[in-house]
């Protein structure tokens, strides 16, 4: 027993020499929460690849915003509020110098000069869309000395005193006086001159030119001649002898585009009892041409022509026994066109927005023939032709022994040289008519009757300075109405296309429109109507351009309800996962920071 103690004392006594020989242990470490902290460092590659995920979504977004953008080019809406303000606030003047000539008459040129302005003033409109900024001078010639009024200059008026004189206007010639006077004033004088002459025989005429004379007798005729002098230069020289009313200015038969097309037809109702053709070639050349070309600054005119078979009239007419004759009226002129029948078509160039004026001759079938117009008033049409507004003008051509049954079936005939001038000259004065002029050669006014001369082109110089104004006028608002239209629509669709060819024609519409104005103040006529024309063209071409129509312009909203159902929901998944990202990052960062701070304060 006692070995078994001692040796168990032994034993005992071993674990004591053992502690007292080994080394000393580390403290205690500090409690470690696992849920509040953690002893690494977190990473960063889970944060930088979401981060680059979503970082490449938002610089792609750029490039997707480039692709879907719509392409607009700069208009100048400065420049084109300017127009349109300048055109409202601003009347358009048209310089205009008035010369009245007094031939053999002893009288005070000042107190007529007055008294002529007084009678202008009256018969002038108050409110004109583009008035004319007038001024007048008065000569008295005597013969032997000229008394002019206060404002006349000598170095302005080419007339030198003595030129004329009332034996020039003995003679009945009213084209050779019209020569003469055009030959005294300096030729086509930009003047506007009216000649008042004593004599016994009295007349008063207009010339082809810029000039008119009338004859009159003695004692106060000079005074009571001022107001017949100041009705001519208003309403014939200004207005064109038009009638208060007769014609508005967007009654003009020429296009948006400041074309015409004159498309001429020859009708044969039956080819089965004759048929007939033209030579439009020698009409086009020696009657078409010159006043085509007189209208060249009011419209660019083009001509075509047709010879048509079975064209049959629309509307009835009767027999009468006393004219040996079928007779239509008036009251069936809108039943005369036959659309169904008459294929009136005209050249692929003819489209668009220019102004096709239809000129259509009617041969009748020998059923019908000789047709005849009866006007309101039971007459017959010395023309044997009408008009429709906008439309063009028909003549009715019967045959010569149309009653008569010698013609061969089906035989084809031409018509002769002398009706066909006989019938563009009535077409000449329909053209007239469709530009608001009359076709007859008479003004009748409150002072007395006009007989104005014609003239080859069919349009006198002053008919054709009336024409410029009044398309001068015309083209300049309607090009500023266009374009101002066109700057809204712009800036209420931020997301339409504008091609880099809207802005040039806006560019050169605007620069157009400034050179019509430019020539208009300056007296230049021909050269504003040229470019009015051009600047409202230029915009009606810029307004209608096919990409304007096209349906790619649309609202950010469309723009957004198209492409959010493909991007929206990825890009929320890739931001959502990088905000979870850096939030998870956050936290784990704050466990460790926890962690060291807790070790360095047991420490």
């Amino acid at each position: 027993m006692a070995e078994i103690s001692e040796a168990q004392d032994s034993d005992s006594s071993k674990p004591a020499d053992n502690a007292s020989k080994a080394p000393p242990q580390p403290e205690p470490e500090p409690e470690f929460d696992t849920k509040s902290m953690r002893k690494t460092k977190p990473g960063l590659k889970r944060l930088f690849l979401t981060l680059s995920v979503l970082f490449s979504f938002l610089l792609g977004f750029p490039f997707l915003w480039k692709s879907v953008e719509i392409y607009r080019s700069p208009l100048p809406f400065r420049e084109i509020d300017s127009l349109s303000t300048q055109l409202r606030s601003e009347h358009l003047l048209f310089p205009l110098h008035f010369h009245v000539l007094y031939v053999g008459f002893d009288t005070d040129p000042d107190r007529l000069r007055l008294s002529i302005l007084s009678e202008i003033t009256k018969l002038t409109s108050q409110n004109p869309k583009c008035p004319n900024n007038y001024t007048l001078s008065v000569t008295a010639d005597l013969g032997s000395h000229c008394l002019r009024s206060p404002t006349t200059s000598t170095d302005g008026s080419p007339y030198q005193c003595g030129s004329i004189t009332a034996i020039d206007f003995d003679q009945n010639d009213d084209v050779a006086i019209d020569e003469r006077l055009a030959s005294v004033f300096g030729g086509k004088t930009e003047e506007y001159g009216v000649v008042v002459v004593k004599g016994e025989s009295e007349r008063a005429v207009v010339g082809k030119y810029r000039l008119a004379w009338m004859v009159v007798g003695g004692g106060r005729e000079a005074e009571i001649a001022a107001m017949k002098v100041a009705e001519v230069l208003v309403k014939v020289f200004v207005n064109g002898g038009r009638e208060e009313g007769s014609i508005q200015n967007e009654f003009m038969p020429v296009g948006a585009d400041g074309r015409i097309v004159l498309s001429f037809n020859l009708l044969n109702a039956d080819p089965r009892d004759w048929v007939y053709d033209w030579d439009f070639q020698k009409i086009d050349d020696n009657l078409l041409a010159p006043m085509i070309e007189a209208l060249g600054p009011v419209a660019n005119i083009s001509v075509e022509s047709q010879v048509l078979y079975h064209t049959p009239k629309a509307s009835f007419s009767y027999w009468d026994q006393k004219l040996e004759s079928y007779v239509f009226s008036t009251k069936d002129l809108p039943f005369f066109v036959n659309s169904n029948e008459w294929h009136l078509d005209t050249s692929i160039a003819a489209g668009g927005r220019s102004k096709i004026l239809q000129l259509v001759v009617y041969v009748p079938s020998a059923k019908e023939c000789p047709l005849l117009l009866q006007l309101p008033n039971g007459e017959i049409s010395k023309t044997n032709g009408f008009i429709s507004p906008m439309w063009g003008g028909v003549i009715v051509w019967n045959p010569e022994g149309c009653l008569k049954d010698d013609n061969k079936p089906t035989a084809r005939h031409t018509i002769p040289m002398q009706d066909l001038e006989n019938m563009f000259e009535v077409f000449t004065g329909q053209f007239r008519q469709l530009f608001g002029f009359k076709s007859v050669n008479v003004y009748t006014g409150a002072s007395g009757v006009w007989n104005l001369l014609p003239s080859e082109r069919g349009f006198t110089e002053w008919e054709l300075d009336v024409l410029s104004w009044q398309h001068t006028c015309f083209n300049l608002h309607s090009c500023a109405t266009t374009l101002g239209s066109l700057s809204r629509l712009v800036q209420s669709l931020p997301r339409m296309i504008i091609m880099d060819e809207i802005g040039k024609q806006v560019k050169f519409s605007l620069e157009a429109a400034k050179l019509a104005q430019s020539n208009a103040s300056s007296g230049v006529y021909e050269s504003s109507a040229a470019s009015s024309r051009q600047a409202r063209a230029l915009a009606e071409d810029a307004f209608f351009h096919p990409s304007i129509m096209s349906v790619s312009y649309y609202s950010f909203e469309h723009c957004f309800a198209v492409y959010s159902p493909f991007f929206l929901p990825v890009s929320m998944h890739v931001v959502l996962a990088a905000l979870r990202e850096l939030k998870r990052y956050k936290q784990e960062k704050a466990k460790y920071l926890a962690w060291k701070a807790k070790a360095r304060t047991a420490s």
